[in-house]
């Protein structure tokens, strides 16, 4: 498998687990999403706030590839999102429709990319201030990870709420040969 393979198939992974985490945080309420569980970001929902902060974040470093990706150009405005434990929403429900957005952006986008794309390298300057010059295609691997880590930690959370999120494994979506 390519690496513009594996990439477009974390894009179909990263959207049907968004499903999944969102459609069952639903099922707690409001009160216990928001609930201080002691986790990096707090509470479920501080974590799902800083996994889309942090996609929009890198969406729109991405957007500045030479290739100008014609579908990076319906990101949020990225002045809105400066603080990676930002809260973009208190409401599960506005924050579930952005999710869903972003998630078809990065799907389109993907099928966007080509191999040759992923060789170069991208300029970017990080939420600090430092001016970084990396590997296009690994920090997209690195995008990816960075919401499968954190949906892990939401996972749990969830979990300690009294909920099952069911398989989570990348396999579900490996397709038979």
């Amino acid at each position: 498998m390519s690496l513009l393979s594996n990439l477009q198939l974390m894009s179909q992974y990263n959207q049907l687990m968004n499903q999944k985490v969102y459609q069952i945080a639903q099922q707690l309420g409001e009160q216990k999403i928001q609930q201080n569980q002691g986790a990096f970001f707090d509470s479920i929902l501080g974590t799902l706030n800083h996994i889309y902060v942090a996609d929009v974040i890198w969406l729109r470093r991405f957007a500045q590839h030479s290739k100008q990706y014609q579908s990076l150009n319906q990101l949020p405005e990225l002045n809105s999102y400066q603080a990676l434990d930002q809260i973009v929403s208190n409401n599960l429900e506005t924050l579930t429709q952005l999710r869903q957005k972003l998630d078809i952006i990065m799907i389109n986008w993907c099928q966007e990319i080509e191999s040759q794309d992923l060789e170069s390298s991208l300029l970017y300057i990080d939420t600090k201030g430092q001016q970084y010059q990396k590997n296009f295609g690994q920090l997209i691997q690195h995008f990816f990870n960075h919401q499968t880590h954190h949906r892990g930690q939401v996972s749990t959370l969830i979990s300690q709420q009294g909920l099952d999120l069911g398989v989570t494994d990348l396999l579900m979506i490996i397709c038979e040969q």
